[in-house]
């Protein structure tokens, strides 16, 4: 795109061109800053569909107030405030409303398709696999974390995030991984399926 090089710049030269006027360059935008701004989002404790709210609201605000952003370099900082902010607003309000804690909303739900015992055992399943990468290194959980939601990972920006070489990448998912797999086969509450 420029002479720069690496997410900031070419996140700098859409937002510029997008400030001068070519709206078409905020889809580009979105595709290359997404997978950090998930990364930050998930990284804040929140659900799927919460983060992806955050983020599409983010981006919103973006679009609100790009004229006051008058370093285009400023603006993945920017977006990565405006989620990490959003991110805590929401996961707060989220502890506030948990249904568990409110047993008459729980009074008229129906059974889920599963049974009990499959969404209970799903469930701790979850919890101790989560607790073990909540162990890991924070770099090993980052990575972890983009890896989990699937798809092919953007290596690029991964790398601009945690700020280790492109090359890296794979070696050290690979170690976290095995880190990981370590730690669950020494804990007996886990079983593999």
């Amino acid at each position: 795109m420029t002479g720069q090089s690496g997410l900031v710049g070419e996140a700098a030269e859409l937002f510029r061109q997008f400030q001068g006027g070519d709206r078409s360059r905020i889809e580009p935008m979105v595709r290359l800053l997404n997978p950090t701004l998930w990364h930050l989002a998930r990284g804040c404790g929140l659900e799927q569909v919460d983060a992806e709210d955050v983020i599409q609201l983010a981006w919103l605000k973006l679009v609100g107030n790009a004229g006051a952003i008058r370093d285009p370099q400023a603006v993945l900082a920017w977006l990565g405030t405006t989620v990490r902010r959003e991110a805590w607003r929401v996961a707060g309000e989220r502890r506030k409303n948990d249904p568990a804690q409110e047993p008459e909303a729980l009074a008229g739900a129906q059974d889920p398709a599963p049974g009990p015992e499959t969404a209970v055992l799903a469930a701790e399943s979850q919890s101790t696999l989560w607790n073990h990468i909540s162990r890991l290194s924070p770099r090993c959980q980052a990575i972890l974390r983009v890896v989990s939601r699937g798809g092919p990972p953007d290596y690029a920006a991964l790398s601009e995030s945690l700020g280790i070489p492109v090359g890296s990448i794979g070696p050290t998912r690979g170690r976290c991984l095995a880190a990981l797999r370590s730690a669950l086969s020494s804990d007996p509450s886990w079983s593999m399926p």
